[in-house]
């Protein structure tokens, strides 16, 4: 049994698109086939493994901060617990207000370059994505224009999993503990995730039917995962992925997530065309929700992190 279908990215079939619905139903993955990315992810692999490979004062000189969360971080948390993963975050540089924020390493001529390839090529297949998901929904006419991503307001992270702890060891006085696992389960905030990973392994997500699984590798595929607004968005139909990434014991890992989310000011609600059962979430800013996030990810604040469930029509406020 398939539990991860391929879908085919130019032309996906009936069948495709029943498999694509029965798999976000119960986890939120797929694989994407034939995008036609194939040079440009070579490129990137190229320049990630370069930056992370270089002094690590040339990282370091662009740490991320409590007031601009973009750049550099080592020491990430998740529900809490400290990542095993070192990672580098932009949004999109083609845009001058928002690249304004974005951090660049100095002394790697031609990776800002590579990245901003790399960030084009990710939105143009986002949009294509989400057609597909719409397809897979049934959704036509006005139903179709209400679940919008905004590469302006999307970011791509260059992770890196490295055998042990990321932070050496005279920087971990005071910091959280490591997690029991290299990335901790947690969704997702936003849209639809293209992520693009390694040949290393150790990526699984949670199955409704089947508990915890893994979304293996296979060459010449992006991997995709929906987040929560998503789930938000079609009313429970389909799942906001819970996923998680094991400790890396043997050999380092590597991956791209392209994190596509709604425009910065959008308002969350469920489409009245998946609410026949009736309406599971109220409405909500994506601004406030991601922002909390952001924060939850910075800093141990006390508690879990913000969850779309806070939002289902009847959860405390």
């Amino acid at each position: 049994m398939v539990l991860v279908p391929t879908i085919d990215a130019t032309s996906p079939s009936r069948a495709d698109l029943h498999a694509l619905d029965t798999a976000c139903r119960d986890h939120g993955f797929f694989l994407l086939a034939n995008h036609g990315l194939d040079a440009v992810l070579t490129n990137a692999w190229r320049e990630t493994e370069r930056f992370f490979d270089a002094p690590r004062s040339v990282r370091t000189a662009i740490m991320r901060d409590r007031d601009n969360p973009l750049g550099y971080f080592d020491r990430e948390l998740t529900k809490r617990k400290r990542d095993h993963k070192e990672v580098f975050d932009f949004v999109d540089p083609t845009f001058a207000p928002v690249d304004a924020r974005n951090r660049w390493p100095n002394d790697l001529p031609g990776f800002r370059a590579t990245m901003t390839e790399l960030y084009d090529a990710l939105s143009a297949l986002t949009d294509r994505t989400l057609e597909i998901v719409l397809d897979a929904l049934g959704l036509t006419g006005e139903s179709r224009n209400v679940i919008t991503c905004s590469r302006r307001g999307s970011m791509l992270r260059l992770n890196h999993y490295p055998v042990g702890d990321p932070v050496p060891a005279h920087e971990r006085d005071g910091l959280a503990d490591l997690g029991p696992t290299a990335l901790g389960y947690h969704t997702d905030p936003g849209i639809i995730t293209l992520l693009i990973q390694d040949d290393t392994g150790g990526l699984q997500t949670e199955s409704h039917a089947h508990g915890w699984i893994d979304v293996p590798p296979q060459p010449g595929t992006i991997v995709v995962n929906l987040g929560d607004c998503m789930q938000a968005y079609t009313n429970d139909r389909y799942r906001a992925a819970v996923h998680r990434v094991v400790p890396m014991t043997k050999r380092r890992r590597f991956s791209i997530p392209y994190f596509s989310n709604p425009p910065r000011e959008a308002t969350v609600a469920p489409i009245a065309a998946l609410c026949d059962g009736g309406v599971r979430y109220r409405s909500f800013a994506w601004r406030e929700f991601m922002d909390a996030r952001a924060y939850d990810n910075f800093a141990d604040l006390g508690a879990d992190d913000a969850q779309v469930t806070d939002y289902r029509v009847g959860a405390a406020t």
